[in-house]
């Protein structure tokens, strides 16, 4: 499963490039707009050949509509041929595995080969909204038996039983005698050929990165919202790395928020509007992401900005060249062996130049359009 896992650097990009998109809904527009723009970044993303477009789960934010990971990706995958389409993360707590393993398994057989599972622990929004989601804290007895479940034990928590149990939906190989024995994730394997989509653990703290190293999984960290545990969390995976039958060495993507704009005012004004939307989303406050011209009116208190500067440090933003050049030193300080970069700003034009910047700035490819792929999408917002 390796070649699934591990991409091919292009151009003169020293590693990988990937799009992590938030699906985010700008002040004056709206969802079927934000999604529409998604449509239109993954066939862009396809055409200038970044590796991978994950879709992040989030609940009960309104400047993001991607609560429905699997939706999303079942609509980008009739739009899309070559790109890899994945989760960024489904929050595993959230949802049953059986159903998480049902839904991959149905992209997987929309996309053959092009689905990534991505998975984080947290429930991607607050406490009461997580309630609503009916998450709960007892254990899964489906990961019992599970070799999976052995190397992980002594990490704690519950959801290492729910990977297990997961991973075991994924092969359909629960053993003889198991409560689940008989129960299959349809489409899955039981209906053959073999093949599932690779399992990728997500984190912005230690304990995913030294799970994901116990069981020989590629892991993704979030650099774009943690970043000062991003050196840490590395050197944690790498120093728990056991070879597995999915990898023999560490693959470690970082998630990066990079926008890049024909002139650097032009940059400056969009990550602000983030970083507004950031704000308000810490402070309990969550929203539509802010038009430009509203961030640069905010009255921001001394506090607020000490939070949006620094928030902005982690941000790799301005020119082609300036955002480059911040990526290759991210790279070289972190050692990944991947960038996965989320353009946050208001507009999905904004977004969609962003990335098509950073390709000419790397001199990725054109590849051609295959066969087959879907009609334009709405008008991006």
């Amino acid at each position: 499963m390796t070649d699934a896992i591990r991409g091919e650097a292009r151009g003169t990009a020293p590693v990988p490039l990937s799009v992590l998109d938030l699906v985010t809904v700008g002040s004056g527009r709206t969802a079927t707009q934000a999604l529409a723009t998604s449509v239109e970044l993954s066939r862009l993303a396809e055409r200038r050949g970044f590796h991978r477009h994950w879709v992040a789960e989030h609940h009960s934010m309104p400047g993001v509509a991607s609560s429905s990971p699997a939706v999303i990706l079942a609509h980008l995958a009739a739009h899309t041929r070559r790109i890899r389409l994945g989760s960024g993360g489904v929050m595993l707590p959230n949802h049953a595995p059986l159903v998480i393993a049902e839904q991959f398994g149905t992209l997987e057989a929309f996309a053959p080969g092009r689905i990534d599972l991505g998975l984080g622990r947290a429930p991607g929004t607050d406490g009461a909204t997580a309630a609503a989601l009916r998450r709960t804290d007892t254990l899964n007895e489906g990961a019992l038996g599970s070799p999976l479940l052995e190397r992980s034990r002594e990490l704690g928590e519950d959801f290492p039983e729910q990977l297990a149990e997961l991973t075991r939906f994924l092969d359909d190989d629960f053993p003889d005698g198991h409560p689940y024995a008989r129960i299959h994730a349809v489409p899955g394997p039981v209906q053959g050929p073999k093949g599932r989509p690779p399992v990728w653990l997500l984190g912005s703290s230690g304990f995913s990165a030294r799970l994901a190293g116990l069981l020989g999984l590629p892991f993704a960290f979030a650099h774009h919202f943690s970043a000062r545990n991003t050196i840490p969390a590395l050197d944690l995976y790498r120093d728990s790395f056991r070879p597995s039958g999915i990898l023999d060495a560490p693959y470690a993507m970082i998630g990066v928020s990079a926008l890049a704009a024909d002139e650097a005012p032009q940059a400056r004004r969009q990550v602000l509007a983030g970083a507004l939307a950031m704000l308000r989303l810490r402070t309990g406050r969550p929203g539509l992401v802010p038009t430009p011209e509203e961030a640069e009116a905010y009255g921001f208190s001394p506090a607020e900005r000490e939070f949006v500067e620094g928030w902005l440090a982690n941000v790799v933003y301005g020119t082609p060249d300036e955002v480059r050049t911040g990526l290759d030193d991210l790279r070289k300080r972190t050692g990944a062996d991947e960038l996965m970069i989320t353009a946050n700003g208001h507009g999905g034009e904004a977004r969609l130049r962003s990335y098509e910047l950073i390709a000419d700035a790397y001199e990725l490819p054109e590849l051609p359009e295959l066969p087959g792929q879907g009609s334009e999408p709405e008008t991006a917002g």
